[in-house]
Parts: C-alpha cells; structure tokens; sequence
C-alpha cells in the first residue's frame, strides 16, 4: 500500500519514558517519516499541539502531571488533530474513555512495530486524502505522475531529484520547507553538506516551472529558512 503521501505529516508524541519515545520516533522514522515532535507531561503537549499544529498525535494515557484524557479534552479547545492513545493497561475502562472521548485508536504496550504502523496509517489515510497527481502553478502544471511540467504548450521532463524536490514542496503548499528537511527528502538522513547541491536542483527546477525563473512566482525563497510553493487551487 502507497504511504508516501503521508510522510511529511507531523506526528506528535507525548510520553514520560523517553526510551518509549524513542523506541516509537525511531519506529515512525525507519518508516518514512520525517515530521516528529515529541513532549513528556500534559503541559508540555499543549505547547507544542498549539506551536507546531500536528497532523497526528499519539498521547501515553499515564503521565506525570495529569493523564492523556485530560491532555485531549485541553487539545480540543483548538484542534481536532486525530489521537491515538497509548498505553500499557489493557482495561476496557481506559479504552472507552479514551474511545468517548472521540480518539481515533487505541494501542496498548507492549506493541509489535508493524501494529504502530498499520494503527497510524489506518488513522491517517481515514483523515486525510492523497493529493492530486496534478499540480496547478502560475503557468505551468506538474503531473507527478509522468514526472512533467506542462508549460506553454511544451511538455518538459522533470529528472528523479526534481520530481522528488517538487513533490516534497508541494505536500507542504504555501508552507515553508526547511532546507534540512529538503536536503533530507533528496540525500536521506545525513543531509548536511548538500545546500550547494540544493542550490543548484531548486535553481534548474526555476527554469522548467517558472515563466520568469529570475523573478519566481511560484518556487518562493524564504531568506534563512527555505522554499515554498505556491500552488494555484
């Protein structure tokens, strides 16, 4: 089954036992993942479900200073971000509170990798739609699926690291994309050392979906923090 739409959402996770959260990071990550926030208490997850707005958040029902239920009632104040609560007590008490409350899932620890993963993509593929193989900008098209910019008239061939940079912009439209996390989407996961490379694939991508490449509309600089693509809906 075709995931990879999925992976540039963020994933939230708030726990107390920092080898579970990095037991569950690392899980989430050697899948594809490249979107992780992590926090340990029930204030600290506030702060960054309302800093980071997450796609996804994955809530230990046991923490130190209150429990997950209470972290998800405070978090529907603001978002209705999909939760999945994560636990090592099978009760059926916990999980129709957690249920009642409206989570989406329900885990309990110890738990195989491959049922994380199966729970996580179940709940996510419910919330959220595959984009359009087709993306509209000022000028041009890109078809993901044939790897082409359709511009005046003219189809151009976009090559693997160009479709792989677009894509990864385009998941993210109107947001910026760090260059780490771009350098990480196009080398994997030792990046550093590539923005040159960067450079120089984001400047030849200009020239094939930019009608102007000199004055960019649709491939945006953000100075000191990335790129962003303007899509046209």
């Amino acid at each position: 089954m075709e995931h990879s739409f999925l992976y540039n959402k963020k994933i939230l996770l708030v726990d107390d036992e920092p080898d579970l959260l990095k037991l569950v990071s690392d899980i989430l990550t050697d899948d594809g993942f490249i979107n992780i926030v992590t926090a340990a208490t029930v204030k600290d997850g506030i702060s960054v479900s309302r800093n980071e707005s997450p796609d996804l958040a994955i809530l230990d029902v046991m923490l130190p200073d209150g429990d997950g239920f209470s972290l998800m009632r405070q978090m529907r104040e603001f978002t209705d971000v999909p939760i999945i609560f994560l636990t090592a007590k099978d009760e059926a008490a916990d999980k129709l509170a957690g249920l009642g409350l409206g989570a989406d899932d329900y885990i309990v620890k110890p738990f195989l990798p491959q049922e994380l993963l199966l729970r996580v993509y179940a709940v996510m593929r419910r919330c959220y739609k595959e984009e359009s193989n087709i993306v509209r900008l000022d000028g041009c098209t890109i078809d993901f699926s044939r790897a082409e910019v359709n511009k005046n008239g003219e189809t151009i061939a976009l090559t693997a690291k160009e479709h792989t940079l677009l894509e990864t912009l385009a998941r993210n439209e109107g947001k910026i994309v760090t260059l780490d996390a771009l350098c990480e989407s196009l080398w994997g996961n030792n990046p550093f050392g590539y923005e040159n490379s960067l450079n120089a694939h984001i400047r030849r991508v200009r020239e094939k979906i930019e009608i102007d490449p000199s004055k960019p509309t649709s491939l945006i600089t953000v100075k000191g923090l990335g790129y962003k693509l303007i899509v046209r809906k």
